[in-house]
């Protein structure tokens, strides 16, 4: 039996009652109301799937179209009721519409917009629930959410430049990775054959390759076994305190691909915290939401610190020099930003140009991984094909 969740106003007056309950339909529902002497204000079937499938299908374009549409609403004058209402209506996404249809009942049964959207954390972030309170405390709601859109595409746009910078890697490895396999499986027993009935004796290399054919062959369920293990084990590790921590230490030391982590970092973070404090959140908040919303534990702790710092009447730019991942120009110009009380628009300076950072260090990154990926390939590709003809050498020796 479906769930239906109402808001109603007694008829002898009174506050909005919301409540839930299980009814065949609507219709049903809305004559048990009657019966409770009860005037129905909205009455809304609850999704069932709705909290499981919500953000695998709404993507951050989707967000940013239903933000700034709410924003030039909310600015025009519409009542932020019939604005979510409208909303509800037009967008395709049908999570994001479910979604919206749970926002506008919560805030017809009396609840803040930031509350509503607080229910929904994998759809509206806690960076965007804070934003939103702040710009409903403020009067500014429409200016708020016109901010929101611009951070969202522009974070955006730098996952994709990250994402982007990483398919041809993983494209090239991915070809590498069943070239050898099929070498393995089909090419090099056909060579093993050969030489076991001209009984020639193969050199280290050739034999080599031919264990690890036999191997992959014979015992193909135990090395899908291994490297499973070794994934679900580096994951679980992850998942600890200690191994994020060092883990995400390796990525920030790496050359070229810790130079694009360490710029993404620094661009996500000012422009994060650059984003709240000229929203009207306070520091201190901005500062705890963006350690959540930066990615690397390394990052996070040296955020973190600076919150504690803070909280000790101390400045921000402090921990952030001697957590050591913050480029000197950054904790100066953020220092600066203290100083002169005009934090929020030096962040965003710092913001824009670690975009161009990011920008060059991605090209960076794609230059370097091209010729490491095209000698990798051939030297272990190439490797094996030579070490095969290596007794053909021979024997065409022999012959002579």
């Amino acid at each position: 039996m479906p769930t239906f969740a109402y808001s109603a106003r007694p008829a002898t007056g009174g506050d909005i009652q919301s409540g839930e309950i299980e009814l065949a339909n609507k219709d049903d529902v809305l004559a048990y109301l009657h019966r409770q002497k009860m005037i129905p204000v909205s009455v809304r079937e609850k999704s069932k799937s709705l909290n499981f499938s919500i953000g695998t299908g709404v993507k951050t374009r989707d967000v940013v179209i239903f933000t700034r549409q709410f924003a030039t609403m909310i600015n025009s004058g519409l009542p932020l009721v019939q604005s979510l209402d409208i909303l509800a209506e037009q967008t395709e996404n049908q999570f994001l519409r479910k979604t919206i249809q749970e926002v506008l009942y919560d805030v017809e049964s009396g609840h803040t917009l930031a509350d509503a959207m607080g229910r929904h954390p994998k759809i509206f972030t806690e960076l965007y629930v804070n934003m939103v309170a702040a710009g409903e405390a403020g009067g500014i709601l429409d200016t708020i959410l016109l901010r929101l859109a611009a951070f969202l595409e522009k974070n955006d746009a730098l996952l994709r430049k990250i994402k982007g910078a990483m398919i041809y890697p993983a494209v090239i490895l991915s070809v590498a990775a069943s070239a050898i396999v099929i070498l393995l499986i089909f090419v090099i027993p056909t060579f093993q054959n050969m030489f076991a009935s001209a009984g020639v004796p193969l050199p280290l290399p050739t034999r080599i390759v031919i264990e690890m054919s036999a191997i992959l062959k014979g015992y193909w369920w135990a090395v899908g076994g291994v490297l499973f293990g070794i994934v679900i084990a580096i994951r679980a590790f992850y998942k600890t305190d200690n191994g994020r921590l060092v883990m995400d230490r390796m990525l920030l030391g790496m050359p070229i691909l810790g130079d694009l982590q360490r710029k993404s970092a620094v661009s996500r973070f000012t422009r994060t915290l650059g984003t709240l404090v000229s929203s009207g959140v306070s520091i201190l908040e901005g500062l705890e939401i963006t350690a959540k919303t930066s990615g690397n534990r390394v990052i996070h702790d040296a955020v973190m610190g600076s919150r504690a710092s803070i909280a000790g009447g101390e400045t921000i730019a402090g921990p952030l020099k001697e957590s050591g991942v913050f480029p000197p120009m950054v904790v100066q110009m953020i220092n600066v930003g203290e100083q002169t009380g005009g934090l929020d628009d030096m962040l965003s300076k710092i913001a824009d140009f670690y975009d161009e950072e990011v920008d060059a260090a991605v090209e960076a990154l794609l230059s370097a991984m091209e010729p490491i990926m095209i000698v990798v390939l051939g030297v272990v590709v190439g490797g094996m094909i030579v070490a095969m003809y290596l007794p053909i050498f021979d024997m065409i020796n022999t012959v002579k």
